[in-house]
């Protein structure tokens, strides 16, 4: 069994108001909050790796559980928007990780709920997918047995 934790980045600021690259919008004052209080939501949960999209909010969501517990945050475009279950399944399928925190959007957080209700890991309406939340999933041989949703603090 594997533990892994599934971060959907915290508030950023407005994506319409943005005129830069989408990749570089930082997050909002509310976001960085939500990012210093991700620190002791996962504070009782044993962390051995940080994975990131390389999108600007995401790495700023978990720099500061990097900072706190001493593991680097690596950057991976298979977390980035658009990359899917697909993404995620590289991470989740790899057997050389566990308690691994992989931090992503909101579209691929949307596919992988969908996901867990189709396997009847957990009930439709179960959860959700906030910016700022976690999954925390367990896994066998790369399929995901239990998920409990930890709310946006």
């Amino acid at each position: 069994m594997r533990t892994f934790y599934v971060v959907r980045h915290a508030k950023a600021g407005s994506r319409g108001h943005w005129t830069g690259d989408d990749r570089l919008r930082p997050l909002s004052k509310k976001g960085q909050k939500q990012a210093d209080e991700l620190v002791s939501v996962l504070e009782a949960l044993p962390v051995a790796a940080i994975f990131s999209s390389p999108y600007l909010r995401c790495t700023q969501t978990v720099e500061p559980l990097s900072r706190a517990r001493k593991v680097p945050v690596k950057s991976s475009i298979e977390l980035a928007e658009g990359h899917g279950l697909e993404g995620l399944n590289q991470f989740v399928s790899n057997t050389r990780l566990d308690h691994a925190v992989l931090c992503t959007h909101g579209d691929i957080v949307w596919e992988l709920v969908e996901d867990l209700v189709a396997r009847h890991v957990i009930r439709a309406g179960d959860g959700g997918f906030e910016k700022g939340s976690t999954w925390v999933l367990s896994t066998k041989d790369g399929v995901p047995t239990k998920a409990r949703y930890l709310p946006a603090p």
